[in-house]
């Protein structure tokens, strides 16, 4: 459906200013004369606005016209692009990037339940699954071509870039998907109520350890092939197609695996992302393993976040808004402290070793994962 393909343009652009700022960070630091540290926090800051206001941004706008909020969004971030592009210092650009982030997971939410009230509730999951197509194309997208347009024309036109893909989106947002009214809002207290619910907790946390268990090995997916594996510049843009061609197929994989048994899938598919990091750490130095590797490290990567958005509002649906505000937060969390502990991990161990710090942290994820079946899903299933 063309609606769900613009809302999914939505995501893309949202992605791509979130994160198409990572490949750009010398060229800030260039123009506004600023250090690597500076120029970082045009990264982090954003991060953490998502991290700490996301939820309580997706409860004080839950009851507003779900297209209206989407158009709205959108063009906030229209504006604010524009602004970045033409930021006269670094304090107004920073100004620029922190105001959108707070409507950032506004979006998200918004958005996953226009997808699922689009079908049937049988396709639900399947429409989900589409729209975060535009998750999976900024993630592996964004960087490199907003990095390529910085490269080719400059610094302004990269920035200018995220507002084009948002205006696009906006445009046909507004032309093409209905009004969709919020019915019978529900009151603050009662959506903050499924805070109350320990199964919730454990799978917020279960999410943001999976989530940090991928961008722990992913924040240093360049670094890692260029020199453990020693590809070249191009060979390693040709990967990132690579990965997102897997980050494609695993989408279309996750709908039809958590569609069909969500506690199954749920169950199995970190083992199976363990066992690909393994793989990564026997074959990293091999060319062409490697390529064979990242192909299925996307797959699996999408199946990833598609277990986190699904694993937290699965057990919250009588606040879907709400828990997909708490899907966002915590899955930057989870973003935030990978990158950290990656890090933390290169310094400390070194970057051949790097995927060891992603099985560890998806194993305490696992953790996480059976506690919460165990207590809460033995006897039932999410999806009957």
């Amino acid at each position: 459906m063309f609606r769900l393909f613009m809302i999914a343009f939505g995501i893309f652009g949202i992605i791509n200013t979130e994160l198409g700022i990572v490949g750009i960070l010398p060229q800030v630091s260039t123009v506004y004369g600023i250090n690597a540290s500076q120029a970082g926090l045009l990264v982090s800051l954003f991060a953490l606005v998502i991290a700490l206001f996301g939820p309580f941004m997706t409860l004080l706008f839950s009851g507003i016209n779900h297209k209206k909020m989407m158009v709205t969004v959108l063009t906030i971030f229209v504006l604010c692009s524009i602004v970045g592009a033409f930021a006269p210092n670094y304090s107004v650009l920073i100004i620029a990037r922190i105001i959108p982030a707070f409507l950032h997971p506004v979006y998200f939410s918004v958005a996953f339940i226009a997808a699922a009230n689009s079908v049937s509730k049988e396709q639900s999951m399947k429409a989900v699954g589409k729209v975060f197509m535009g998750v999976t194309v900024g993630l592996v997208l964004g960087i490199p071509v907003t990095s390529f347009i910085a490269d080719v024309l400059s610094l302004r036109s990269a920035l200018l870039f995220s507002g084009a893909i948002n205006a696009v989106a906006m445009i046909g947002i507004a032309a093409f998907v209905p009004s969709m009214p919020v019915h019978g809002k529900m009151s603050y207290s009662t959506q903050l109520g499924i805070l109350k619910r320990p199964q919730v907790w454990l799978s917020l946390i279960a999410s943001a350890l999976v989530m940090s268990g991928v961008f722990s090995v992913y924040s240093y997916f360049a670094e890692y092939l260029g020199q453990i594996t020693h590809m070249s510049g191009k060979q390693i843009s040709l990967m990132l197609i690579v990965y997102g061609v897997g980050g494609m197929i695993g989408n279309i994989v996750a709908g039809y695996l958590f569609s069909n048994n969500m506690i199954r899938t749920a169950l199995l598919f970190p083992f199976v992302f363990g066992f690909i990091y393994l793989m990564i750490d026997f074959f990293g130095r091999y060319m062409i393993p490697m390529a064979v590797l990242v192909l299925l490290w996307g797959i699996i990567t999408t199946i990833s976040l598609n277990f986190s958005q699904l694993w937290i509002t699965s057990i919250a649906t009588d606040a879907p808004e709400f828990s997909n505000g708490l899907f966002v937060s915590f899955t930057n969390l989870g973003i935030t402290l990978g990158t950290f502990i990656g890090g933390f991990f290169i310094s400390y161990v070194g970057l051949e070793q790097i995927a060891w710090s992603g099985i560890a942290l998806l194993a305490l994820g696992v953790i996480m994962i059976i506690w919460r079946v165990r207590s809460y899903d033995s006897k039932k299933s999410l999806i009957s």
